[in-house]
């Protein structure tokens, strides 16, 4: 399949802030409109992390951070969409070529699915064949090819390899194969269409799939695809995070002249208050500064060194799950400190709580992601693999 150039025509600024003037509309689709995802493609956002080769960006790490962030501020499910989209297209650094190309290559090319192996692959002649349902599939029903983790079987369900001892791949199934389900009916985030889907007996030609844990390496060799995978994952789920912090400190500084029920003065007067509110915007800051910062160093190792150290990657996944756990905390700090007007749905700034309260469920920020983090703080021998 021929490579398309995608020069973007359109600002990601503009498609952001056209997405918060819609998120009403995008709640009550529970997905992202169509004529939207056009002009969210025409920004390039999901080739950033695709390479040249194969018509993308190939753009520095922190590219496709600032789009997730910008999303996320004016819409999240906007800035989640783009997260997963964006982040799936690293996959094309380590697909084999003639896929990588097939699977990006085509100007609109949107890539999305679940990485757990939630699904069963029996080798066969050729390939895979797989049978699987997976739930968290964001944006899928706008992806051109949807993927999925699976473990590989034999014929009795027993652990297995393919020939070439791939045992936990992602794998691309073609969307005649994939039945997406109505199960996306939730507090927060609802317009990501983050939808259970199935795949029954679809057959996966060979090399169609990339295996994360056990990867050989990548099949284009620049500092973007020497970056951790899984810790480039994490970072994209807490750019959201960071972006609906900074939006709820806005909605509570636009929310300053009230003067609530029994108080001679306005939010903004209240010593409390203030302190909140100075308490949420150093959250936000700091978490961000520390994840830049981190991010920074690695890209350096990554670029000059030609890998990242178990060190690096521990301290990327340290700065995500931080900065998502001290935005959700800015959030709360500004959802309370607003009082009543926070409850009504024609309040952004209940949105912006509801959104992070969901994002915070993601098993790559959340608070278990420490444990691993502390033991090599101790020098304890530990698996770096799922960092």
């Amino acid at each position: 399949m021929a490579v398309t150039d995608h020069t973007p025509t359109v600002s990601v600024t503009e498609v952001a802030a056209e997405a918060g003037s819609r998120s009403s509309e995008i709640e009550d689709l529970r997905r992202l409109p169509p004529d939207l995802v056009a002009k969210l493609v025409a920004t390039g956002v999901f080739k950033l992390w695709v390479p040249r080769i194969y018509g993308g960006a190939e753009a520095h790490i922190t590219a496709l951070l600032d789009a997730i962030e910008t999303c996320s501020y004016h819409d999240g499910s906007t800035g989640w969409c783009v997260m997963i989209g964006g982040s799936t297209g690293l996959n094309a650094g380590f697909l084999p070529p003639e896929w990588a190309r097939e699977i990006y290559g085509p100007a609109g090319a949107i890539t999305g699915g679940f990485g757990m192996p939630s699904g069963a692959a029996v080798p066969v002649d050729g390939g895979m064949r797989v049978t699987g349902r997976w739930a968290w599939g964001s944006g899928t029903d706008h992806c051109t090819m949807i993927g999925g983790g699976v473990r590989v079987v034999d014929a009795s369900g027993a652990p297995a390899a393919m020939p070439d001892g791939t045992r936990t791949p992602f794998a691309y199934f073609s969307l005649d194969d994939v039945e997406l389900l109505d199960t996306w009916h939730v507090a927060g985030l609802k317009g990501t269409a983050s939808t259970d889907y199935t795949v029954t007996d679809a057959f996966v030609p060979h090399g169609r799939w990339v295996e994360f844990v056990n990867a050989k390496g990548p099949q284009v060799d620049s500092p973007l695809y020497r970056f951790s995978f899984l810790g480039a994952l994490g970072i994209g789920v807490a750019s959201v995070m960071v972006g609906l912090g900074r939006r709820a400190i806005d909605e509570l500084v636009a929310l300053g002249g009230k003067v609530p029920v029994g108080s001679s003065r306005t939010l903004a007067e209240r010593p409390t208050v203030q302190a909140q509110i100075a308490e949420a915007d150093a959250a936000v800051r700091s978490s961000r500064s520390f994840l830049r910062e981190v991010v920074d160093q690695c890209w350096e190792a990554a670029a000059t060194e030609g890998r990242m150290t178990g060190e690096h990657k521990r301290l990327l996944r340290l700065a995500a799950s931080n900065m998502a756990e001290r935005c959700a905390h800015a959030v709360d700090l500004c959802y309370h400190a607003a009082g009543g007007s926070a409850v009504y749905e024609t309040s952004a700034l209940q949105r912006v709580f509801r959104d992070t309260h969901v994002a915070t469920q993601h098993g790559m920020i959340a608070p278990r992601t420490l444990e691993p983090l502390g033991r090599m703080v101790f020098g304890l021998e530990t698996d770096t693999r799922q960092l």
